[in-house]
């Protein structure tokens, strides 16, 4: 069974900093695009932040670009998200996702073969 379970999610402060971590299993992680989505109250899912499977490439939203860093450990089957400047309208619920590298599309969930169940963020004014 494919699992990815998110973790580090929380309250900050704007302008404060989090780091997410998203950890897979049942699957050989490094043959996976991965990419991080975050959903607010009542809006759809918002991509934000992918590395890709090979060479390390990152693809990164406009609205997060400058401050978010999406990274990878393959020897620990886990994908970060460094979250720095947080604005409270980073607020959401933020998902992990894997892709096989087949896909040409990276920023939209229904793409995507695999995702985890969340981690909440939340960034007060």
């Amino acid at each position: 069974q494919v699992q990815l379970v998110e973790s580090g999610g929380g309250l900050v402060q704007a302008g404060g900093s989090l780091r997410l971590s998203c950890a897979a299993s049942g699957l050989t992680f490094s043959h996976y695009t991965m990419g991080w989505f975050r959903q607010a109250p009542g809006k759809e899912h918002e991509f934000v932040a992918a590395i890709r499977w090979s060479g390390g490439a990152t693809t990164y939203s406009k609205s997060v670009k400058g401050r978010f860093t999406i990274s990878r450990d393959n020897a620990k089957n886990t994908v970060y998200l460094q979250m720095t400047s947080l604005k409270p309208e980073d607020t959401a619920v933020y998902y992990c996702a894997a892709i096989l590298p087949s896909h040409t599309v990276i920023s939209t969930i229904d793409e995507y073969d695999y995702w985890g169940q969340g981690t909440q963020v939340t960034v007060s004014s």
